[in-house]
């Protein structure tokens, strides 16, 4: 329906284990070097995603990677490993800081950086390191990987020209959904807000293919197709005065989405809340990050670096969330 189809499948959905293949006590807490906390609560909300962890443990990657050098999927496979079946209380996840400069350029090992960057910068440099040696695949054959099949979905936007009605549909996939909260008391307002349309100011104004005029225009965004594990960011730093907006945002444990999507009739879209990323401090631009994790046991944890305590989901729901993963 307007996407093009893959002429190629890179990992077929059907491997894919939404639920834990093994049940486990929660794993190893991990040493923070000097403002690798960002790094910390990324490394941990990734371990505790159960399809992604399945995958990682089977080895299924590193058993057939041809990559040279440096490789994000090795990486994280033997780090969740370790992470899971360590005897340790806390290790250190040398690998990744070895490797952070291939994760992104942009990350200088010992400065406070933004975990949901982190967060998009390893997803991509995962992505990559499934598609080495694959150097001739369409763009919708590339958005096949295992990555993709985890946390890809697809965003519909629908523009409509405000003088003839003419409606023009584009597709878009993504690996998380970025949402504002300034004006939101909780997930669904600012859910309802993000696909309620929007009048396209002057600038963003197209020439209508249909009455030939440059219209007014509305812009509508829906989620078309859910991914089976949705990544929300609800942004802390105001876009205009760049201060951190330190408000509660209320989250449910069971989220439907079906309200959000292009089609809003049908069965719901289930999701349950498997981990979150808080963020402490009175800036965006220090401060601390910790998350709370959902082990295969089905305990909540608080994740704080090193420390790893048992905690209660009336606890993770009163949190000042920045980060919220959710699992069909």
């Amino acid at each position: 329906e307007g996407m093009a189809l893959p002429q190629r499948i890179v990992s077929p959905p059907e491997k894919i284990c939404m639920d834990w293949q093994q049940i486990e006590r929660p794993g190893a807490g991990l040493f923070n070097l000097g403002n690798t906390c960002y790094i910390n609560v990324i490394l941990q909300c990734l371990t505790y995603t159960p399809p992604l962890a399945n995958y990682l443990l089977s080895y299924e990657h590193s058993q057939s990677c041809q990559q040279q050098g440096f490789c994000m999927m090795c990486t994280m496979e033997a780090h969740v490993r370790k992470v899971l079946c360590s005897s340790a209380s806390a290790i250190l996840p040398r690998a990744v800081l070895r490797g952070l400069k291939f994760i992104g350029e942009e990350f200088e090992y010992g400065r406070q950086e933004n975990a949901y960057e982190f967060l998009r910068c390893t997803l991509s440099a995962m992505h990559r390191a499934c598609l080495s040696g694959s150097s001739d695949l369409d763009v919708s054959s590339q958005q096949t990987t295992i990555v993709h099949q985890i946390f890809g979905g697809f965003k519909k936007y629908t523009v409509t020209c405000l003088s003839c009605q003419a409606v023009v549909d584009s597709y878009k996939s993504f690996l998380d959904v970025s949402l504002d909260i300034r004006a939101a008391s909780s997930l669904t307002t600012a859910l309802e807000d993000c696909v309620t349309p929007k009048q396209l100011d002057q600038k963003e104004c197209f020439r209508c293919s249909k009455c030939k005029k440059k219209a007014a225009s509305s812009k509508k965004v829906t989620i078309h197709h859910a991914p089976r594990v949705l990544t929300l960011c609800l942004e802390r730093a105001d876009q205009w005065t760049g201060r951190k907006i330190s408000k509660f945002v209320e989250y449910p444990e069971y989220l439907d989405l079906r309200p959000y999507m292009s089609d809003t009739s049908g069965e719901p879209v289930l999701f349950s809340l498997y981990a979150i990323v808080v963020h402490t401090g009175d800036t965006c631009l220090e401060g601390h990050f910790l998350c709370y994790t959902k082990a295969s046991n089905g305990l909540w944890y608080k994740m704080d670096d090193e420390s790893v305590e048992n905690c209660d989901i009336h606890t993770v729901l009163g949190q000042q969330a920045y980060l919220l993963f959710y699992a069909r």
